[in-house]
């Protein structure tokens, strides 16, 4: 299996991601948005990126792609218009990591260049700004449409996938869904458990498509209960994630 190196780093509630196949030796960096964390996480591991996987252009996920790429000579993956791309990607286009494939999936919203990294063999998927704990990406470029879509392309995936994103977002993520989903006791189980884990200091991130189909509003947009709360009993799914959307924003 992969060994996986989650880190946090500046500015606040970001995380950075190291990725090692201990038989190869080959190591994937996920985004590089502060270039001395990432040579901090180097150094802690010993593991020399041969790879940097970008998901999208925010400055948040680029700032050290620069820097990183000229002290590891690693060939950077990602989408076009990015400078510093040695791989352009585009949604089902797939590449070779320590011998794995590592599937790209386009999820338009949060921007519309944003790809994901699935790699089935391993069960774990790099979700960046797209899919969150208990939550999803804001919509900067996208259309709510957009997004709904993209989710559900992640929905799709083996429930057993982990699911790693960028952000700790998830506290702020709990109490919105307790907002619009309180009857739902999954969610009110796990948002004590969540409050725990910060309390500890320790992350939420990863979790697993398993758990967000059970707790995040924004992949249970046909539940009945969700429906009711916000009289949308007769919408379509993507006008009720559009609905979540806009109140997540203003809550």
């Amino acid at each position: 299996m992969l060994q996986i190196h989650q880190f946090p780093h500046p500015p606040l509630e970001n995380y950075g991601v190291l990725i090692h196949d201990p038989k190869t030796g080959e190591t994937a960096a996920i985004d590089v948005g502060h270039g001395p964390s990432y040579q901090s996480a180097i150094a802690e591991t010993g593991w020399t990126p041969t790879q940097i996987w970008v998901t999208h252009h925010h400055h948040d996920h680029i700032t050290g792609l620069a820097a990183l790429k000229v002290s590891s000579g690693a060939g950077v993956f990602g989408p076009a218009g990015i400078d510093g791309i040695d791989h352009v990607l585009s949604g089902g286009d797939s590449f070779q990591f320590a011998g794995r494939d590592v599937s790209v999936i386009h999820t338009p919203g949060h921007t519309m260049d944003m790809l994901n990294y699935h790699i089935a063999s391993d069960g774990v998927v790099f979700t960046g700004d797209t899919l969150f704990v208990m939550g999803c990406g804001r919509l900067f470029e996208g259309a709510a449409a957009d997004m709904w879509t993209s989710l559900q392309k992640l929905m799709d995936l083996p429930e057993q996938t982990r699911v790693y994103c960028s952000h700790e977002y998830t506290m702020s993520n709990a109490k919105f869904a307790l907002s619009v989903d309180p009857e739902n006791l999954a969610l009110r189980n796990r948002a004590i458990e969540v409050e725990q884990l910060r309390d500890q200091g320790d992350p939420t991130v990863p979790s697993t498509i398993a758990a967000e189909l059970a707790t995040n509003p924004f992949l249970r947009c046909s539940d009945a209960k969700i429906r009711n709360h916000l009289h949308m009993e007769n919408a379509s799914d993507a006008e009720v994630f559009a609905e979540l959307r806009k109140r997540k924003d203003n809550f």
